[in-house]
């Protein structure tokens, strides 16, 4: 079940189990409470019988000073309930007939606990309920998540055969043609295609499921050398720190090739990249001394550019996988100082734990 998917479920069932739960709490509250209305109707009823003939058992029997306002009624003290019932050519006393608390109280019990097994029955058929709505009110949407998934893996498939030939192409017009800059350009849009395309493959890969133990510090080595060759006039560096992590590589790697495509990408001349491992807070910063953003909270909305160049969906995707994997992104940037992204990957152990 897809992260999606998996949310509408609890949500679907969330919304519908505490809705028939409360029903049926409340209606077997009130039944509840009819019932020991019942039993001291009950009680009063045999208390009264036992008035006239005084041969019943589980009543006690005592006699106090008669007063008219409390006769005929059930009354409850500290001992129990009791009531009062006039003598005969008695106008002093009153004949009280009571049932001792103990006694009382375990009967109540008994009220109790058929409370409570009617209330745990019907949370038992609640959650089945739930389950059952939740699940088909889950198909139209796994329905559509799966045929926008095909359908964008198909456009997928199809992009890569045209963007390879005009790779190819482009590599023979530089030398025919001698005009570099404007190739470049069109080089640089293809490569920014490109890097969607694997961006949104990742993303729709199940890469919840493709664990793996992986050392940042060997994969983010991988990236800085490549970059270094493309970007000559930056200086990058990284420390030597290092720890392992459970996640997806091909997701992970993503992540740290958008957001350092984009500290080299926003750069100034003769401009820095610094990465920063920390193996004890289990976190990764990657800081540039470029351009930097004016409103870096936008930075991880969709279609959100400062600039002319890129589409803006770069960042929204690193989100999308970053929220995937467990990793926590925080962003801070200051105009024409830079950029600063953090990757706080504690909460990938925790995800980790609970996927076994």
């Amino acid at each position: 079940m897809k992260r999606a998917e998996r949310e509408s479920f609890l949500k679907s069932f969330s919304i519908f189990f505490v809705s028939l739960w409360t029903l049926s709490a409340t209606l077997i509250y009130f039944e509840h409470a009819k019932n020991i209305h019942d039993l001291n109707e009950k009680i009063y009823s045999q208390m009264r019988l036992c008035s006239f003939d005084l041969k019943c058992e589980g009543f006690e029997f005592d006699f106090e000073p008669l007063v008219q306002s409390e006769l005929h009624s059930l009354k409850e003290s500290k001992n129990g309930l009791y009531a009062l019932f006039a003598i005969p050519k008695n106008e002093n006393y009153a004949l009280k007939i009571s049932i001792s608390q103990d006694r009382y109280e375990r009967v109540l019990e008994d009220i109790a606990k058929e409370s409570v097994q009617k209330l745990l029955f019907a949370s038992l058929i609640i959650v089945i309920l739930s389950a059952l709505f939740s699940m088909y009110a889950l198909y139209p949407l796994r329905k559509a998540l799966s045929l926008t998934e095909e359908f964008s893996r198909d456009i997928l498939h199809d992009l890569s055969t045209p963007l390879a030939a005009i790779r190819l192409n482009l590599g023979r017009l530089k030398v025919a043609s001698g005009d570099e800059k404007k190739i470049e350009r069109i080089e640089t849009s293809v490569e920014s295609i490109i890097a969607l395309g694997e961006n949104l493959k990742s993303y729709l890969c199940e890469h919840q499921n493709q664990i793996e133990p992986i050392e940042i510090y060997p994969l983010l080595k991988e990236q800085i050398e490549t970059y270094q060759k493309l970007y000559p006039h930056l200086k990058i560096e990284i420390n030597d720190d290092d720890f392992c992590l459970d996640s997806n590589k091909d997701a992970l790697k993503r992540v740290f090739d958008n957001i350092l495509s984009n500290a080299c990408k926003y750069n100034k001349e003769d401009g820095w990249v610094k990465i920063s491992i920390s193996r004890l807070a289990r976190t990764v910063t990657i800081e540039d001394g470029g351009i930097g953003m004016y409103k870096p909270q936008m930075a991880f909305e969709r279609f959100y550019k400062e600039g002319e160049r890129g589409v803006g969906i770069g960042l929204h995707i690193v989100k999308k996988l970053c929220d995937s994997l467990g990793v926590k992104i925080t962003i801070d940037s200051k105009p024409n100082i830079g950029t600063k992204i953090t990757l706080d990957m504690k909460a990938t152990m925790t995800k980790r734990k609970a996927m076994l």
